[in-house]
């Protein structure tokens, strides 16, 4: 079932179960208000007789007039559709009128009214048509019972009301509950005809080409906000799968050349018999490429598991591990011409990869004695409230504006640093670590003056 059936379905039994509910108490409110009703009138004709009745030779009167069918009040209630009867305190019947005439004085009642009370039932219709409701009530002369009154009146034409009202809502119900369906179906397919268009533009989309976007105006709704992430989604795709196409072509490029190198000078060497300097030579240039070929194979390794695998994770004091990396990479500088120093201020600790960490320390500053033959190298670690940053700033050559933007690509060198050994992944792996770490890496340098690269790690990324 589609999900704009199941919601015009979900609807309907919305619909029909507060439809139900409702019918429900509008039906049970409406007869009770009924019956009070019909036992108001009983309660109004009761109290009206005994208040207009007299005794006077043992038989009734009301406004001093003998009791007839013509009388004012009798017609009154008669017109009411009441029936009146008037018993005399042993059960005889002093006077009655009206369709009812006939009902007895049940034992009970007469027993209820002697005592004082007033009693109402239903009673079957003696023409077996439906149901009498019977109010009986004694008649307090001086305090003491003198008679009993008891006033009836058919409850057919409540019966009708009630059954009238639950045909109506038998019968409306089902005609509003369709309406809600077909409404629901309607305005279900509205607010799902995005989602049709976001599914013909998924399928449309391949590995090839994610430059397709759904293009939908902004909107607040869910769908809108849907639509949004679903563009976001496509474009950080695009741009991975843009940035893993120049990883490919660029890590194919870079084996090349070793590999090609390595073909050239075997193919020479073969030509023709060649004398042991030569043969030496050959195996020196042989393992020089040898040597890059594996360094390059051990960066991107580095690089897939930076970004594959899970961190170890344990509480690191970078002012311990940073001064032990800066005093370990010491012997690759010049005393007389590089001045290496190392600052921690503040608390410095975090969680973190301690082999990761020492890796990036190290690519940071090995790229920092690279390029700095004469000056100083500074590395400061500074302790913030929400997280540790550490700075490696020389006083080298510096890197051009164009070149910033560009520096933490993978395989990425300036043309300048082609001349010095490296594969252009350290700075890639630096900011692989540092994002792993809840953080960044960033850059700022001027040509001749020198560059400052800045790390930001969280106190504990796993928070």
């Amino acid at each position: 079932m589609t999900l704009r059936a199941r919601f015009a379905l979900w609807i309907c039994l919305m619909m029909l179960a507060t439809l139900g509910a409702f019918g429900a108490f509008v039906y049970f409110s409406v007869s009770h208000w009924l019956s009070s009703n019909l036992d108001d009138s009983l309660r109004l004709g009761a109290t009206q007789l005994i208040a207009t009745a007299d005794i006077d030779d043992g038989k009734f009167q009301v406004n001093d007039d003998p009791v007839t069918l013509d009388t004012g009040l009798t017609d009154q209630l008669r017109s009411q559709g009441l029936s009146i009867q008037i018993f005399s305190t042993s059960g005889a019947v002093l006077q009655s009128l009206g369709p009812y005439a006939s009902l007895t004085l049940e034992p009970a009642d007469l027993h209820a009214a002697l005592a004082g009370r007033s009693d109402l039932q239903t009673r079957p219709d003696p023409e077996g048509t439906g149901s009498v409701r019977v109010l009986t009530q004694p008649m307090l002369i001086n305090g003491k019972v003198e008679a009993v009154v008891q006033i009836a009146q058919s409850v057919r034409s409540i019966d009708a009301l009630r059954e009238r009202l639950l045909l109506s809502l038998l019968l409306g119900s089902p005609i509003i509950v369709a309406a809600a369906g077909v409404g629901g179906y309607y305005l279900a397919g509205r607010a799902l005809r995005p989602i049709d268009h976001i599914v013909a533009t998924a399928r449309r989309i391949s590995a090839h080409d994610l430059t397709d976007r759904l293009g939908l105006p902004p909107s607040r709704d869910e769908v809108g906000r849907l639509a949004g992430t679903f563009d976001e989604m496509l474009g950080r795709l695009d741009e991975a799968f843009q940035r893993e196409r120049r990883f490919s072509n660029d890590a194919a490029h870079e084996l090349r050349t070793p590999l090609a190198a390595m073909q050239s000078i075997l193919s020479v060497i073969a030509e023709q018999r060649r004398t042991p300097a030569e043969y030496e030579a050959a195996l020196t240039d042989l393992s020089e490429e040898t040597d890059k070929l594996r360094a390059l194979t051990d960066d991107l390794l580095r690089l897939a598991r930076a970004e594959a695998s899970e961190p170890l994770w344990e509480p690191v004091d970078l002012a311990e591990l940073v001064p032990d990396v800066v005093d370990s990479l010491r012997p690759l500088t010049d005393p007389d011409r590089v001045r290496l120093s190392c600052l921690t201020d503040g608390d410095t600790s975090v969680v973190g990869d301690t082999d990761a960490l020492i890796r990036l320390l190290v690519n940071l500053l090995d790229n920092a004695i690279k390029h700095t033959p004469t000056g100083s190298i500074a590395v400061t670690v500074q302790g913030l409230p929400d997280e540790v940053t550490v700075a490696v700033t020389d006083t080298g050559d510096g890197i051009a504006a164009e070149h910033l933007p560009h520096v933490f690509d993978r395989f990425y060198r300036a043309e300048e640093s082609r001349t010095t050994s490296g594969t252009g992944l350290g700075l890639a792996i630096c900011r692989e670590i540092a994002r792993s770490h809840g953080g960044d890496i960033e850059v700022e340098s001027e040509p001749g003056a020198g560059s400052t690269f800045t790390v930001r790690l969280s106190r504990d990324p796993r928070a």
